[in-house]
């Protein structure tokens, strides 16, 4: 087992007054060469959108693109037609492909929205544009892992698709209880909320630990957590 660790103090961090956001990898202005992915993981953003403030129309390409509400709801728009409200629970997924726009906006006038926003390398490159997200609920996460995204070509019932070999899953877990994961390629555990133990690693709010070259992982909760877990091909 190799592990690499992640402190939520040590991810890129930047402020433009309408939006916060931590980069646990190199993203815009923030640029480490010792933290460019892991595996075909290329982003993990922490955002943080003021009131009445969003990100503009602007293009993506060959990259699947996952967002996850952490608080309040974002208004999205693309060049596929979609115009939708996304909400805590939910998970909105993007296959970029050969070409897509699109704008995330903070309807509310008073409260912030706080969302993590993915990015996979997808295994085959120019495919069909797609869009979609589905509430998912948190009864079926209580102790035990809810996958949330998994491969088109090997998709877990009740998921969402994407054109890589990778698949998303959350676990709300309750304090002392102690869940096993098993690993299909690398996985990459990123702590939303609480503070668990991953084997001997102790990760606390926005921490995360990177695993490859092992089969399984063992998880303790500490105190009432919510994690999230990345499993990706790893090359």
């Amino acid at each position: 087992m190799k592990k690499t660790i992640h402190r939520a103090n040590t991810r890129g961090a930047a402020n433009h007054g309408w939006l916060k956001s931590y980069h646990t990898f190199s993203f815009a202005s923030y640029q480490n060469p010792e933290r460019m992915n892991f595996g075909m993981l290329r982003v993990l953003n922490d955002d943080l959108v003021q009131p009445k403030m969003g990100f503009g129309t602007h293009p993506h390409k060959n990259m699947e693109i996952i967002s996850i509400p952490l608080s309040g709801a974002l208004s999205h728009k693309d060049s596929l037609n979609n115009k939708r409200s996304i909400e805590v629970g939910e998970v909105q997924v993007m296959s970029a492909g050969t070409g897509v726009s699109h704008s995330e906006f903070n309807d509310s006038s008073t409260d912030a929205v706080n969302f993590l926003q993915l990015w996979i390398i997808p295994e085959i490159e120019n495919g069909t544009p797609y869009y979609n997200q589905k509430m998912f609920e948190a009864v079926g996460r209580k102790n035990r892992f809810q996958t949330l995204v998994s491969p088109r070509r090997n998709q877990v019932e009740g998921s969402l698709p994407i054109n890589q070999q990778a698949f998303i899953s959350m676990i709300d877990l309750e304090e002392g209880f102690t869940a096993e994961y098993m690993l299909k390629n690398a996985a990459y555990f990123f702590l939303i909320e609480g503070k668990v133990a991953i084997d001997d690693v102790t990760l606390e709010r926005r921490d995360a630990v990177g695993i490859t070259a092992a089969n399984k992982a063992s998880i303790t909760a500490n105190s009432s957590s919510k994690l999230l877990v990345i499993d990706v091909p790893y090359i």
